[in-house]
């Protein structure tokens, strides 16, 4: 056997989750008593042996052999488990694989969820990303001990629900990178091993919960992240580099597009997702090798909204809940990204302004007064930034170029956070804190916490001696704070406006790693068309997942020149497309979600998922006056944003209690009844508060007088103290010359398209006339002029020099 002082070490890495003793592959045995899986490392070096008990069929009892075998005593472990069983078949070879997804309970018996095929999708710094290829679904106990559950309607059922969340769908995960969470987070804390799947994106947290809560570590199990994964080998001006852009989408509150809308009672919202852009410089091996990452976000508006699912509306009515006066759901969210990224929180708002019929202008006015209560409580520093922008108003008109000007924003929103920036020695291994790796051993897992170089410094002037011949070292820079882009879906717009945000970024970190002088990128680049083709995947893939189509593309179609004729027929194809999965496969995609991330647990006794109204928990059953309608939409599960999730536990799986680790060498394998062959396929793989608002505590003056404040969709105003004070009342302003959709692009095809058999509403916005009678105008920019230069205290003076140049002004 391997020798006890290797043992104590390996034991002692494993359990801390390093990097160089993670086991990655995996071989699947069988008796009629007992599952043993072997796996080892990457490297072949060491073999450990975990027991999976078949006799309980509604327990889960695992067993992990403390011992570190090479591969000829593993080889004759598993000779004398065979001889021990061989009057009841002996052991069996059942199928290789490459980790343990997870464990999962219907109404009978356990089930066992393994990868069996994965495919590498890149690598970050020598550690390899893998999706999944195919799946299985193990059940845990043999067939002579299943119950007639097992088999039941109801329980197939379920298996076959659990089937609609696709693993070989925009799932990914590494042995030893953490790719749940950022570069910078993985480089500036030792944080590691069971801690990381209580983390936001990882998804099987739950099925993982039983075996990680039994076995203390996370040697048996892959965490999987949902979302987007991309690599690719970029160049500039000859010298090339990989590009790596990666979405995760958190598990909290997740869903689909009209059943998870805004925010829950915890601060969690719909759609939320992060998106981070990094660059690796391409360096021989054994150099030092220069990284860059920036980390944005995306998420629902958090407010308690809804729109009811119709088969016979394409465009539901919005519905705004009443039901936190307070807005302590919003802060809770808002407290969670600052905790998540500091400070500053900057807030790029991109619904619409203008509408005949108020839909989105609803949320526009109360999202405004939920961030000026929210930064009344907040000091002057840490005061939430809040530009709205209409995007799909300004794109619509020949004159503006959307995307110069998205860009313009994305250089103030840069320069505020900056980008996270560092060189480490070797491109062969990520391992340790940098702060030790820099600064020496460190209590402090928190960046933001140490006094780091600006990132507006020279990063010439960051170099320190290295032994490496390569390069002299630099020292780090670090991102604080994020930049938030929303529309309806943030999906359509939110995407537009995430490129745009990259492709700044972009510059700033080329510039950063030696490969530019400047820091921009001209939209005309090819640099910036390659990335065009990657940020629109990405949202065509974010799209499919919440929304059900691709995402609408039009900004970047004209961008390339495509045939106005062909933009438009995609456009209404995957309007319809996002029609039907929205009114028909959306309801069981949801139930399938709940219930992968346990939100949903089945009980024998109780309803089944399926014969919910809802999938909000203390909804179920609870019907109020305007529920009563008779119409089409009572057949359509709806899921009101204001509820919490079923079932939000930090319990763990049921396991048995097990007696004390000990070799399977030393344990006598009894004989036990024969084996079922089964296996199921994952293919490819609360009380009503009052509605009194929290308002300002000083009276606004708005610089438009025929305005009022609750009319603030429709207008382009600063909001001012009473001292004229822009800043200290909300750090908010209404820039009202951008806006591309969630709904936007799907919603001109509406507008003009007359769909057979599909009724339409008469509500519904027509084509928007733009037309501002030219006096108004007037009156708003000699008005405005007067106190312009005091409603943007606080911001850069690029910023300010951009606002005054009379691209606001001219809307």
């Amino acid at each position: 056997m391997a020798s006890a002082e290797q043992r104590c070490r390996i034991d002692d890495e494993a359990d801390g989750g390093r990097v160089g003793y993670r086991l990655q592959k995996f071989r699947l045995y069988e008796t009629r008593s007992n599952f043993y899986m072997i796996g080892r490392d990457k490297n072949g070096t060491f073999w450990r042996v975990l027991k999976i008990d078949r006799s309980e069929p509604s327990e889960l009892n695992i067993l992990e052999d403390p011992t570190m075998y090479t591969k000829n005593e593993y080889c004759d472990l598993l000779k004398r488990i065979h001889e021990g069983n061989i009057s009841s078949g002996g052991l069996k070879f059942v199928t290789a694989c490459y980790g343990i997804i997870g464990f999962i309970k219907f109404l009978g018996p356990y089930y066992m969820l393994i990868i069996t095929r994965r495919m590498k999708i890149g690598d970050i710094c020598g550690h390899e990303i893998y999706s999944i290829s195919k799946s299985a679904m193990i059940p845990i106990p043999n067939s002579q001990l299943q119950t007639n559950m097992a088999f039941s309607k109801i329980e197939n059922r379920y298996k076959k629900l659990l089937c609609v969340v696709d693993l070989t769908k925009d799932f990914f995960f590494s042995y030893s990178y953490d790719v749940m969470r950022s570069l910078q987070k993985n480089l500036c804390d030792q944080e590691c091993g069971q801690t990381l799947y209580d983390t936001m994106f990882v998804w099987n947290e739950y099925l993982t919960r039983g075996i990680r809560n039994n076995l203390k570590n996370t040697l048996w199990t892959v965490a999987l992240v949902h979302g987007f994964f991309k690599q690719v080998k970029l160049s500039f001006s000859g010298k090339q580099f990989w590009f790596t852009l990666i979405a995760r989408r958190s598990r909290h509150y997740a869903g689909t597009r009209y059943l998870k809308r805004g925010v829950n009672e915890k601060g969690r919202v719909a759609n939320d997702v992060e998106t981070e852009q990094i660059v690796i410089e391409d360096v021989p091996e054994g150099c030092p090798v220069q990284i860059s990452s920036i980390v944005q976000n995306r998420g629902s508006i958090p407010l308690f909204w809804s729109q009811e699912t119709s088969r016979l509306n394409l465009k539901p009515d919005i519905t705004l809940s009443k039901r936190d006066p307070n807005y302590e759901a919003t802060k809770l969210h808002f407290e969670n990204l600052v905790k998540r990224y500091g400070n500053p929180i900057i807030i790029l708002n991109l619904i619409k302004t203008h509408e005949k019929k108020p839909r989105e202008r609803i949320l526009r006015a109360e999202f405004a007064s939920a961030i000026r209560c929210i930064n009344k409580t907040l000091s002057e520093e840490n005061r939430l930034r809040f530009l709205h922008w209409d995007l799909h108003k300004h794109f619509r008109s020949k004159t503006t170029n959307v995307l110069e000007l998205l860009t313009k924003v994305a250089v103030y929103a840069v320069n505020l956070t900056g980008i996270f920036y560092c060189q480490v020695s070797s491109i062969s291994r990520i391992e340790g804190s940098l702060i030790s790796s820099y600064f020496g051993n460190s209590d402090s897992s928190d960046c933001s916490s140490l006094n780091f170089f600006n990132n507006g410094d020279d990063a010439d002037s960051l170099e320190t001696d290295s032994s490496s011949s390569c390069s002299k070292l630099k020292l780090p820079l670090f991102q604080k704070g994020v930049l938030r882009t929303n529309c309806i879906d943030c999906l359509d717009r939110t995407n537009v406006a995430q490129y745009a945000y990259g492709l700044v970024a972009l510059g700033r970190q080329l510039h950063s790693i030696g490969y530019m002088e400047s820091e921009n990128i001209e939209l005309d680049d090819p640099l910036a068309e390659e990335l065009m083709g990657i940020y629109e995947t990405m949202g065509d893939t974010l799209a499919l997942q919440y929304g059900g189509s691709a995402a609408h593309n039009k900004i970047f179609s004209e961008r390339r020149g495509q045939w106005k004729a062909a933009t438009q027929s995609q456009e209404f194809l995957r309007t319809l497309q996002r029609y039907y999965s929205n009114a028909y496969v959306d309801a069981e995609k949801q139930d399938a979600i709940n219930v992968f991330l346990g939100y949903f647990q089945p009980q024998q006794g109780k309803p089944a998922l399926w014969e919910l109204d809802s999938d909000q928990h203390h909804y179920v059953g609870r019907h109020s006056a305007n529920d009563t309608q008779k119409t089409p939409r009572s057949f359509i599960k709806r899921s009101l944003s204001d509820g919490s999730i079923l079932l939000e536990t930090n319990t763990p799986m049921v396991t048995k209690s097990l007696v004390q680790n000990q070799p399977l060498s030393e344990i006598a394998e009894g004989t036990r009844k024969g084996l079922s062959e089964s296996m199921f396929k994952i293919p490819a793989c609360e009380s009503d508060l009052s509605d009194e608002r929290c308002t300002p505590s000083m009276d606004p003056i708005q610089l438009f007088k025929d305005v009022q404040e609750d009319d603030c969709p429709e207008s382009d105003y600063i909001c001012l103290d009473k001292h004229g004070n822009g800043c200290n009342c909300s750090n908010f302003l209404d820039v009202d010359w951008l806006s591309s959709s969630g709904n936007s692009f799907e919603e001109d095809i509406y507008e003009r398209s007359s769909i057979t058999g599909l009724p339409q509403d008469n509500d519904v916005n027509g084509q928007k006339s733009a037309s501002t009678t030219s006096g108004s105008k007037e009156n708003k920019h000699a008005r405005t002029h007067t106190d312009l230069g005091k409603a943007l205290a606080g911001f850069s003076d690029d910023f300010v020099r951009w606002v005054t140049d009379g691209e606001m002004l001219s809307v």
